[in-house]
């Protein structure tokens, strides 16, 4: 959304493209913030001093249309810094393999995931494949 403001204004159909929003979390976000008593608090805070960050989202998604699914340890990131970075390259992160599986990228001791991805012949990165294809995206970590 990147600003507090479009909350207001916000469709129950943008707010379910977001990760994670499904149709009953979309109407109560709706619902909340197209209440006048709600956005004359919201703007009673700000004038107060509380704010929140304006997002700006990463317009470079190389990664759009794939989905990732990480298993086992990495030795660069934890998996939740890789899923973060694998999401602001445009990128999905799910946590089981199936056949929309784009990616499974396996750190030490995998397990079932690796055998599932084989299973179903998804590509499998390892480590260093998977750090060259982060710089290939243009993350230069």
């Amino acid at each position: 959304i990147g600003d507090i403001h479009k909350l207001f204004t916000v469709s129950e159909e943008d707010l379910q493209s977001i990760t994670d929003i499904g149709p009953v979390v979309a109407k109560h976000i709706s619902d909340f913030f197209s209440q006048s008593k709600h956005q004359k608090l919201i703007e009673r805070l700000i004038k107060s001093g509380v704010h929140w960050p304006k997002i700006v989202k990463n317009t470079h998604q190389p990664l759009a249309g794939k989905t990732f699914v990480l298993t086992g340890t990495l030795q660069k990131y934890s998996r939740d810094e890789a899923g973060d970075i694998l999401e602001s390259l445009g990128a999905k992160v799910t946590n089981s393999v199936s056949k929309s599986t784009s990616y499974v990228v396996v750190g030490e001791s995998p397990g079932t995931k690796l055998d599932k991805a084989k299973q179903l012949g998804v590509e499998v990165l390892d480590e260093e494949k998977f750090l060259k294809l982060l710089s290939k995206s243009g993350l230069h970590n």
